[in-house]
């Protein structure tokens, strides 16, 4: 059984309150490979928009941001970065809404929620997203907007995390790339620990409008999404064939 890549007709680039939900990819994973950023950025509805980096799940790696300021250079945007560790302002809540675009990196989910909370940078977030500021991210920066993710940021066994909530249902990425992911994800649903979702494999992007699933696209052809649900003591994945930007004429 597989679902549609468009489950919605709506006009993407003109909607409020979008995430866009990488399970991998992107610059930090495929540097020569821009379509998922491209996506990205298209869907502000600008000619050169405001991009900002947000590393904080990385320990604000340096090469982290180098690769983000080399990547987006080079696209008709405004690149901007926004470090905990480093504050541009005292004033966050402007520094934020002054972007179009937060793009969230990888790394540990779990310090980056309780950095974000005794910033308030949760709360900013979510109000900048009801303004119609698109939210992004890869891995952490996907799994951080759902209610729950499974994420190795603690050692040993992939762990559970409640997360913020923006989105309904849990996340799982890195769902092709990573060996224990699947399985550690299928018997979390299936024994109740955690709350039905979404997966996604390296190279591919759940695009949230309105709190719902509107599009899922790909940068490789083989990529794909699962919607996970339980049913009795067992997990049944529906496959989410995407939409491969490599073909598409429009995105």
């Amino acid at each position: 059984m597989t679902a549609t890549a468009e489950t919605s007709e709506t006009n993407v680039t003109a909607t409020k309150q979008q995430i866009i939900a990488l399970g991998g990819g992107g610059f930090s994973m495929e540097p020569d490979n821009p379509l998922l950023d491209l996506y990205i950025l298209r869907q502000c509805a600008k000619e050169r928009p405001r991009i900002c980096f947000v590393g904080t799940a990385s320990g604000d790696s340096q090469n982290y941001i180098d690769r983000f300021y080399a990547a987006f250079t080079r696209q008709p945007c405004v690149p901007a970065y926004l470090s905990l560790f480093d504050p541009p302002t005292a004033d966050l809540r402007s520094f934020v809404f002054e972007q179009d675009i937060i793009y969230v990196g990888g790394g540990n989910t779990k310090s980056l929620l309780a950095l974000w909370r005794e910033w308030g940078l949760d709360r900013i977030f979510r109000e900048a997203w009801e303004r119609g500021i698109v939210l992004a991210g890869i891995s952490a920066g996907s799994i951080c907007w759902f209610e729950a993710g499974l994420t190795d940021s603690i050692p040993g066994p992939l762990t559970v995390l409640p997360c913020l909530g923006f989105l309904s249902g849990s996340n799982c990425p890195h769902y092709d790339g990573e060996a224990e992911r699947r399985p550690s994800y299928q018997q979390a649903v299936a024994s109740g620990a955690i709350m039905p979702g979404y997966a996604a494999d390296d190279g591919v992007a759940l695009h949230f409008i309105g709190g719902q699933l509107a599009r899922c696209v790909s940068s490789r052809p083989q990529a794909r999404a699962y919607r996970l649900e339980r049913a009795g003591d067992e997990a049944v994945e529906t496959p989410i064939v995407p939409l491969y930007l490599g073909e598409a004429t429009t995105f």
